[in-house]
Formats: C-alpha cells, sequence, structure tokens
C-alpha cells in the first residue's frame, strides 16, 4: 500500500491510499479518482515524504512508559502494604466475613482465584485486582 497527496486542478488536496503507483496510474488513466470537492477528475499527485518512523525512539520511549507503570505500582503496593492487613490466601473467606458479619476493616489484600474473584463478585462483594511485583522482580 501506498499513500499519496493528491491535488486537483481547484487546489484542493486530499491523501488516499492505493495499492501501488501502478493502480494509482491505472485508476487515474480511467478517471475514476475524483477530487473530493469538486468531483474533477484532472487530478495530481504531489510529492510526500515517506513515513519513517524511529524504532530507536519509540523503543526508548516504550521502556520509559513501562518504568514509570512499575514504579506507580510500587507506589501503590507500599500504600496497600501499610494501610491494609495481608491474608494471604485466605483473601476470599476474610472478604465474605467482613462483609456478612458486618466487620469494620481498614482493608485486606491477599491472593484469590479468577473464580474466587467471580463469585465474590456475584454475591455483591467489591474486589479489585492490583498487579504485583515481588522483590525478585524488582
Amino acid at each position: 500500500m501506498i499513500k499519496y497527496n493528491l491535488t486537483c486542478e481547484c487546489k484542493c488536496t486530499f491523501d488516499s491510499w492505493f495499492a501501488n503507483s501502478q493502480e494509482f496510474e491505472r485508476l487515474r488513466r480511467n478517471n475514476l479518482i475524483t477530487c473530493i470537492e469538486c468531483s474533477s477528475n484532472k487530478i495530481k499527485k504531489s510529492i510526500m515524504a515517506p513515513s519513517v518512523s524511529n524504532l530507536k525512539k519509540a523503543s526508548n520511549d516504550d521502556s520509559k512508559f513501562k518504568k514509570n507503570i512499575k514504579k506507580k505500582v510500587l507506589e501503590y503496593q507500599k500504600f496497600i502494604k501499610q494501610n491494609c492487613k495481608y491474608v494471604g490466601e485466605n483473601f476470599a473467606q476474610e472478604a465474605r466475613s467482613i462483609h456478612y458479619n458486618n466487620k469494620k476493616s481498614e482493608g485486606i489484600y491477599g491472593k484469590a482465584t479468577a473464580e474466587e474473584i467471580n463469585e465474590l463478585h456475584e454475591e455483591g462483594i467489591e474486589t479489585t485486582t492490583v498487579p504485583w511485583y515481588h522483590k525478585s522482580e524488582n
């Protein structure tokens, strides 16, 4: 595919995609390309600069983005650890206990399977899944 900047005799410019340069020429010869403003078929292609991406910059930006996300997740983890009780594998049981027994809780965190989380949601118990980095991943 190739993208051309097209110009009409009325000075209107617009872009269009073609399978290749020969396809553009074939369509133009057969008067099948028309201006989007005046419907004229007297269309010329203008010179276009190729679109060249800077893969190194994109990779660098992606790396910075990932590092920033990881930094934020680690900040959330620190907050959760300081303000909530770790209940480990008993998360679903503890969440039910708090919900059904109207227990006052500062908050809990732990581990639960996707099935357990779905069951809690079906019971009207709100949970949030947070990505978690372990020390070995830092």
